[in-house]
């Protein structure tokens, strides 16, 4: 997803909501001759977009190169693909991420996180990122799709690269790419690998359940699985990191700091107004199936639509003060985890792994203060979150 000019410097990444609101007010839908799409600002045209399905398209490319395909292999996932097929794709994993699935991960997530925070409780500072918003995720959702734990290192890199966007990069876009298309090939391999093992010898992880499960009375192809496990590989773990991140930053802000969202009912709420304020995916897009309307604007099949869900989610024709982190803000009907067929599939593991990791952050630490002073935005055109961000604590 290409990068608007108006968000091509490292501080308007760090805080796009001013654009943002210049758009909801002066420009909600307009086209970008130069990225070539149309680009979506305010709250109700956003939902309007995301659960339109039918005139806007999730079949499209899973690489921004315009091929749909790893090593010759076509690649079909939930997330490039509509009703029905997108229906019948999804039912494959529903159910090991309902939340009841979820619940019960709850003490192992509590467990991995203090064996994080017990690497650095004598230095008195840590790296959210590095330290516990990063593995944390990857750990867990390596886990529930069978990857081995020596491998979980390989994969947050691959991950990362794939996500990854040249606007913040010191290399070329070209250069970005090249090194996003390798990375794909390794994965695939990799998983290719990984598949044969299980075909021969299942176990009780998401591999096994997707290699062997049947849509309309078929197996899923090789392309299909492969472009499953990639796709849960890392949703499952990149979203979920910005989402700590950000909220460690959030909460920062508050005049009481961590204080105002310690007992579990006000992090709740918190997390959500997290979601809402500084969301860990900042827009997607979808081609318009049809010839349609936006607004007042005539668009072609097959023309590109981005939804700015970021700037969504600070409509002040929908939130109240949207400027404002509110930690209690309630009713929050954020548009993070976006609308309609295609709305998270991981939001419930999402939360839990938030919520868990802060509240034994809270549990551990006395006092938590952000000490990071020049932040680096992470490099995507699609994500919200930092590269880095170190807190100092006391026990």
């Amino acid at each position: 997803m290409a990068q608007p000019d108006a968000l091509s410097t490292q501080e308007a990444q760090l805080d796009p909501f001013p654009w943002y609101r210049e758009m909801r007010e002066e420009s909600p839908i307009r086209y970008d001759e130069d990225r070539e799409c149309w680009d979506v600002f305010r709250y109700d045209d956003v939902q309007g977009v995301l659960h339109n399905a039918e005139e806007f398209s999730s079949e499209r490319p899973l690489t921004a190169q315009g091929e749909n395909e790893i090593e010759g292999m076509a690649l079909e996932t939930m997330l490039n693909t509509d009703p029905p097929r997108h229906d019948e794709l999804r039912k494959v994993v529903d159910d090991p991420f309902k939340p009841g699935a979820v619940k019960h991960l709850a003490p192992h997530i509590k467990d991995i996180t203090n064996e994080y925070i017990n690497a650095v409780v004598d230095d008195g500072e840590m790296d959210i990122v590095a330290d516990l918003a990063t593995p944390l995720p990857v750990t867990v959702i390596a886990e529930l799709i069978g990857v081995p734990a020596d491998d979980r290192e390989q994969f947050k890199q691959w991950s990362d690269t794939i996500v990854e966007g040249p606007g913040a990069a010191t290399v070329s876009a070209e250069t970005v790419r090249e090194e996003q298309l390798q990375a794909q090939s390794e994965m695939a391999t990799y998983f290719t690998d990984l598949i044969e093992q299980r075909q021969e010898d299942p176990r009780d992880d998401l591999i096994s359940e997707v290699i062997h499960a049947e849509v309309e009375g078929a197996t899923l192809s090789e392309g299909e699985t492969l472009g499953f496990l990639a796709l849960l590989l890392i949703a499952g773990n990149v979203t979920t990191t910005n989402l700590i991140t950000n909220a460690v930053r959030c909460f920062a802000t508050l005049p009481d700091g961590i204080e105002s969202v310690r007992d579990n009912a006000s992090l709740e709420l918190a997390i959500e107004e997290v979601l809402r304020y500084q969301s860990p995916i900042q827009a997607v897009s979808r081609i318009a199936a049809t010839d349609t309307q936006l607004g007042d604007h005539d668009v072609k099949a097959g023309d590109r639509v981005v939804a700015w869900n970021g700037a969504a989610n600070h409509d002040g024709d929908q939130f109240d003060d949207p400027d404002t982190f509110v930690p209690d803000r309630s009713p929050n009907q954020h548009l993070a985890f976006g609308s309609g067929v295609h709305y998270c599939l991981g939001l419930h593991l999402a939360r839990l792994e938030a919520r868990t990791a802060l509240s034994t952050l809270f549990d551990r630490f006395e006092t938590m203060q952000v000490s990071e002073t020049e932040l680096q935005p992470v490099g995507s055109s699609f994500l919200y979150g930092v590269q880095r961000l170190l807190v100092q604590f006391s026990t």
